[in-house]
């Protein structure tokens, strides 16, 4: 009887969705939302989109999958984001990478960060931590400077790839105190942070969450972090600025991370995402769980990241042009 009435149930079904108009079934056989993270698994983005898409699903009551495209500072996979049909199914979790600093660092870049994206939400924000090797002799910032300078060259640094934050990150430490360190750019932070287990690298600028677990673990040794306070994930770890190297003063390096969507999505399906990601990102195990691991969560409407962008656009550029960087 049960197999039965669920058999009525879908005939039902099925014929009230044949007397709709196409459009509205058009709407209603909509395939999976995939979320393409640019960079590799394991990364702060990457935990980021996969958390978001294991909650909008349900909200939507659609598939959502995550897909990640590393590679070329995180233009492989805005390209392909900017290429995609504007029909809703496609998000980016888009970084300070991918839309404020890559348009100063690339002369041809393969999307335009205004042009082809619609805004959707800013997500938060991640200030970096700075962790080296056991190996490494120096246990503060202010040592750090001091093996450096009397071994110049002598040090690797790890990145998540060429202009990404923590690079920047990275070569503003550099610029600061006057030290010189070798630069190993990655495809995300996962494979920086595996080499620097592995003794390959000395140190990085690292977001919090893939690398405390080894810092808690002794495995790493963190000497400070990037933001203007400390962070309540590492609270004995004193901020870059106060850590009493010479020339960090007011020293600040946070990344961010948003979702976009190609250009020309329909504004109410851009709004619909934008409360849906919202609600997500303002539950408060979700937010404590983010804190807990070093991300400050945030929330906005698609034209006030439509502003943040432009400012942030601005203040990074004075940084790259400042610091002389171009990637080709």
């Amino acid at each position: 009887m049960n197999r039965r009435n669920a058999i009525r149930r879908l005939g039902a079904l099925a014929a009230s969705a044949a007397a709709l108009p196409s459009s509205v079934r058009a709407q209603n056989v909509e395939g999976a939302i995939t979320i393409v993270v640019p960079y590799t698994p394991g990364g702060t983005t990457d935990m980021l989109g996969r958390l978001i898409a294991q909650q909008l699903g349900p909200a939507l009551g659609r598939n959502v999958i995550v897909e990640n495209k590393p590679g070329a500072g995180t233009a492989i996979g805005a390209s392909q984001v900017a290429r995609a049909a504007p029909d809703g199914n496609t998000l980016l979790v888009a970084t300070s990478t991918t839309l404020a600093i890559n348009p100063w660092l690339y002369k041809k870049l393969s999307y335009d960060p205004v042009r082809d994206f619609a805004p959707v939400t800013l997500i938060g924000s991640v200030p970096l931590m700075v962790v080296v090797h056991p190996s490494v002799q120096a246990k503060s910032m202010a040592e750090l400077v001091a093996l450096a300078k009397a071994n110049p060259g002598a040090l690797n640094y790890g990145s998540a790839g060429n202009g990404s934050p923590q690079h920047l990150g990275a070569e503003m430490f550099k610029a600061a105190t006057g030290v010189d360190l070798n630069h190993v750019p990655y495809k995300g932070i996962a494979p920086a942070l595996a080499d620097l287990l592995g003794g390959q690298l000395q140190l990085i600028f690292t977001d919090l969450a893939p690398a405390l677990q080894h810092v808690q673990s002794g495995r790493l040794r963190a000497l400070a972090v990037t933001s203007k306070k400390r962070q309540p994930a590492v609270p004995t770890v004193p901020t870059v600025a106060e850590s009493g190297a010479p020339g960090t003063s007011g020293f600040e390096a946070v990344a961010w991370q948003s979702i976009v969507a190609p250009a020309g999505t329909p504004a109410q399906v851009v709004d619909r995402y934008s409360r849906e990601i919202g609600r997500i990102m303002a539950e408060p195990a979700l937010r404590e769980r983010l804190e807990r691991d070093g991300f400050e969560p945030g929330a906005s409407t698609p034209a006030q990241l439509a502003e943040y962008i432009r400012r942030e656009t601005q203040r990074w550029g004075t940084l790259v042009r400042a610091l002389r960087l171009s990637l080709d």
